[in-house]
């Protein structure tokens, strides 16, 4: 599997990504998102610093994400006492934190 490099903007932002090639369209998505999220957080102007910014937004993302897996009938995640779900999820919780401290890059790491 062939991995590229994007410059991708985030809150006005460059930020170069490594992604797999045959997933640059779901990664350019996953960017609108998260630049949307972060420029309405900072155009209701109540929050300035942009590691606050980051997680408000990735809260409201999570927020949305589980809001449409109880939609499509999947439990909640606290509901969810299966060993491997949990492993499962706390892989996709890496995989997010690892591309959010790439992306915040030299404004600091969240965890």
């Amino acid at each position: 599997m062939t991995t590229t490099t994007l410059d991708v903007n985030i809150m006005g932002q460059i930020y170069t990504l490594a992604c797999p090639a045959d997933e640059q369209a779901a990664l350019l998505a996953a960017v609108r998102e998260v630049d949307n999220e972060m420029c309405a957080i900072r155009d209701m102007g109540k929050v300035r610093a942009r590691e606050r910014i980051a997680v408000l937004a990735a809260l409201n993302l999570a927020h949305s994400l589980i809001e449409a897996r109880q939609a499509l009938g999947a439990p909640p995640p606290q509901a969810a006492s299966d060993a491997a779900q949990d492993a499962a999820d706390a892989q996709v919780l890496a995989r997010l934190s690892q591309r959010l401290d790439e992306a915040l890059g030299a404004d600091g790491q969240l965890l």
